[in-house]
C-alpha cells in the first residue's frame, strides 16, 4: 500500500479512539471546557446512559459567531498559542481536538451567546462529513452542547458500551470528582429527564462540608482532617482519614494537580507511606489537591491527561509525605489525653444527631506552611469546643470537640501570618540593622580578613568579631528569657530516636523547654522537633537537642548559663562588622575592656628583630 494523508473526517475518527472513550468521556471534555470558559453554573441532562443524549449548558463566556466553525475544526484551541504556553498550562484543554472528535461519531449541536451579542448562534455538525451549519438561536449567555446518539457511525464501538446504568455510573462518578475540587461550581445531572444531582455552591466550609459529605459518605466527613498546607511554591490542601479509624471510611482515593484529577504512583506511594504507621496505608481516604507552579509539572504526556509528570518528583513526594506524616502526628498526639469512653462516644455518634464536622490541621509540617483556611474563614473561639494541640475544630462541631484536654491559642491571623518573615531574623540580625547607621563614639579599628579587629598601639593585638558578637547574643538572651524567647517552627520537623530517659525529663522541664521556645514532642519511638529559638535554628538539632535534655536532666541550670549555651550554638555568623562593633562601642567601659582582653596579642616586635637579624 502506498503512504497517503489521512482525510480529516479518518483523522478525527482516529482521535476519538483516544478522547471519547464512552460517554462520560465526552461529559468530562465538554464539562471542563465550560469550566475553561468561567462557568459557575453547568447543567448535565443524559438519557439513556449517555448513549442517547448528552447535552451540557452552562453560563460561561460564550463562543463569537464568527468562530464556531473554527471551534468545531481539529488542533482549534484558545487555551495556548505558543510553545511557551505549553509549558505552563493552567487550562483543562489544550489541544483543541474535544469538539471535532466528537462531532465526528456523534450528532452535534453547538449553540452560544457571548455577551456582546445580541442573539445567539447554533452550528450543528453530523457524523463523517463534518460539515457546519451556523444559523440563529434563541439562548441566554453562554453555550450548549448536544452530542446525539453517541458512536451512530462506528457500530463496532457502540456495541463495546456497558449498560445504561453502568454508563451512567461512569458519568456520575466522574461528575463526583470535579464537584470536590470545584466547590465554587453549581452542577446538576439529569437522567432520563429525573434530576439524580445537584451540588450547590459550597462558599465556605460548611457548605463544602455537606458537599464532601454528599460524594464521599458521611463516615469519611464526620471524621476527616482537613490540610491547608503551603511551602516554596507548593500548596497541598484538601482532607485525609483520620487515624482513630483503623479501617476505610470510604472508598474516596482522590488526588489533584492544579485542579485536575491525576492517577500518579509517586503520589500513592507518598500517601501510603504516610499512613503506613496507622495501619491504614492502601486502604486510607484522602481527597487531597496539589497546587505547584504550572512550568514545573507536565500534563501533555496522556491522551486523555490521567496522568502528569513532575520536574522535581522526589520533591514533591517527600512534601506531601512530610506534610501528612505531621498531621497524622499532631491529630494522634491530641488523642492521647483522650478518655476511652470518649473516644467511643464520638466515633459511634449517629450521623444525624449532630452536624457535620471535621477536625483542622492548622501546622501540618513546614515552618513556612500557612495555616488560612480554604474558604478563609475566621478562626472560631475556643469556649466549649476545645482544640486539641494544633489542630482546631470548626464551629459545626458538637460532640466531637467535647474530647478536648486542653484549649490551645487560636489559629494565626492575618497579620500574624504576614509578620512571620520578621521572624525569621535573628534579634542579632535585626539589632545589627538598627546600630549600622548611628553614629560611633570611638573610630572602627582596620578590619583584618573580615574577622578581626586589628588594635595598634604599644602592642599590636587582634580582637575576633565573632566573640564579641556572641557577647552580644548572649545579652540579648538573657533580656528576653524571663519573658520565654519566640519559636521559630522548623522547615521540616526533626525526628530523633527517643530514649527512655527523656519522658521524665520533658515532662519535669516543660515550663524550662517553653521558656527557651522548643517545642517537642514524642510519638511512635520518634522525638520530635517542631519549634526552636532562632538561635538554634542553624546548629546541628539531632545532637544538640539531646544534649539540653541530658544536661537539665540532673540540674536547672541558670538563666546565665542558658543564656551562654545558646549563644554558643548560635552559628549565625555577624552580618556587619560596622554594626557589631557600633554595638560594642556603646557597651560600658568596663566591658568594653573586659572583651578587650581576649584580644590576641601579636609579638610584632620579635618578628621584626628575626627579619632585621636575617
Amino acid at each position: 500500500m502506498t503512504i497517503q494523508i489521512l482525510s480529516p473526517q479518518l483523522a478525527n475518527q482516529i482521535a476519538a479512539g483516544e478522547v471519547v472513550e464512552r460517554p462520560a468521556s465526552v461529559i468530562k471534555e465538554l464539562v471542563e471546557n465550560s469550566l475553561d470558559a468561567g462557568a459557575t453554573r453547568v447543567d448535565i441532562e443524559i438519557d439513556k446512559g449517555g448513549s442517547k443524549l448528552i447535552k451540557i449548558q452552562d453560563n460561561g463566556s460564550g463562543i463569537p459567531k464568527s468562530e464556531l466553525n473554527l471551534a468545531l475544526s481539529r488542533h482549534a484551541t484558545s487555551k495556548l498559542s505558543t510553545l511557551d504556553d505549553l509549558d505552563a498550562i493552567l487550562s483543562f484543554g489544550f489541544r483543541g481536538e474535544a469538539l471535532a472528535s466528537i462531532s465526528s461519531v456523534s450528532r452535534l449541536t453547538l449553540t452560544s451567546r457571548t455577551a456582546e451579542q445580541t442573539e445567539a448562534w447554533q452550528a450543528y455538525a453530523e457524523g463523517s462529513d463534518m460539515a457546519v451549519k451556523v444559523i440563529p438561536a434563541a439562548h441566554p449567555v453562554g453555550t450548549t452542547i448536544e452530542a446525539v446518539d453517541l458512536f451512530f457511525n462506528t457500530p463496532a464501538r457502540r456495541r463495546f458500551l456497558k449498560s445504561d446504568k453502568t454508563e451512567f455510573t461512569h458519568i456520575d462518578e466522574w461528575l463526583k470528582r470535579i464537584a470536590l475540587v470545584k466547590p465554587e461550581i453549581h452542577f446538576t445531572l439529569k437522567h432520563n429527564g429525573k434530576q439524580v444531582r445537584n451540588y450547590r455552591p459550597a462558599n465556605n466550609q460548611d457548605q463544602y462540608l455537606m458537599r464532601l459529605a454528599q460524594i464521599c459518605g458521611k463516615n469519611f466527613a464526620e471524621q476527616a482532617i482537613e490540610i491547608d498546607c503551603q511551602h516554596e511554591g507548593l500548596t497541598l490542601s484538601g482532607y485525609i482519614q483520620s487515624p482513630f479509624f483503623t479501617s476505610p471510611a470510604s472508598d474516596t482515593q482522590f488526588f489533584y494537580v492544579n485542579g485536575r484529577l491525576i492517577r500518579d504512583r509517586l503520589v500513592n506511594h507518598a500517601v501510603r507511606q504516610a499512613f503506613s504507621e496507622h495501619g491504614t496505608g492502601e486502604l486510607a481516604s484522602y481527597v487531597l489537591m496539589l497546587e505547584i507552579a504550572p512550568h514545573q509539572v507536565d500534563v501533555n504526556v496522556h491522551p486523555a491527561k490521567h496522568e502528569v509528570r513532575f520536574h522535581q518528583s522526589r520533591y514533591v513526594h517527600d512534601y506531601i509525605l512530610q506534610a501528612l506524616q505531621s498531621a497524622l502526628m499532631q491529630v494522634a498526639r491530641a488523642s492521647i489525653s483522650l478518655p476511652e469512653e470518649k473516644q467511643v462516644e464520638f466515633v459511634e455518634d449517629d450521623w444525624h444527631s449532630k452536624p457535620l464536622s471535621t477536625g483542622r490541621v492548622s501546622e501540618a509540617g513546614p515552618s513556612n506552611y500557612a495555616t488560612q483556611s480554604k474558604f478563609d474563614e475566621k478562626p472560631r473561639e475556643s469556649g466549649s469546643q476545645g482544640q486539641l494541640s494544633s489542630i482546631s475544630a470548626p464551629s459545626s462541631y458538637s460532640r466531637g470537640g467535647e474530647y478536648s484536654a486542653r484549649s490551645q491559642p487560636e489559629l494565626p491571623s492575618a497579620s500574624e501570618i504576614a509578620s512571620y518573615t520578621q521572624l525569621l531574623k535573628t534579634p542579632q540580625t535585626a539589632q545589627a540593622s538598627k546600630l549600622v547607621n548611628s553614629d560611633l563614639k570611638t573610630p572602627m579599628p582596620p578590619v583584618l580578613a573580615g574577622q578581626y579587629w586589628v588594635y595598634a598601639g604599644d602592642e599590636l593585638s587582634l580582637l575576633p568579631i565573632d566573640i564579641v558578637a556572641k557577647w552580644l547574643v548572649k545579652r540579648d538572651i538573657l533580656a528576653k528569657i524571663d519573658n520565654g524567647l519566640v519559636s521559630q517552627p522548623l522547615l521540616m520537623p526533626v525526628s530523633i530516636k527517643v530514649d527512655e530517659d527523656w519522658l521524665n525529663t520533658i515532662d519535669e522541664r516543660e515550663q524550662l523547654l517553653r521558656q527557651l521556645g522548643i517545642e517537642i514532642t514524642i510519638r511512635l519511638g520518634q522525638l520530635i522537633i517542631k519549634k526552636v529559638p532562632p538561635y538554634l535554628r542553624q546548629s546541628q538539632l539531632v545532637t544538640v537537642i539531646p544534649e539540653l535534655l541530658q544536661w537539665v536532666r540532673f540540674e536547672e541550670p541558670t538563666h546565665e548559663a542558658l543564656a551562654l549555651w545558646l549563644a554558643k550554638q548560635d552559628d549565625g555568623k555577624f552580618e556587619s562588622a560596622v554594626a557589631t562593633w557600633s554595638a560594642f562601642s556603646q557597651l560600658d567601659d568596663e566591658i568594653q575592656q573586659e572583651l578587650a582582653q581576649k584580644a590576641k596579642v601579636l609579638p610584632w616586635q620579635s618578628w621584626l628583630e628575626e627579619q632585621l637579624s636575617d
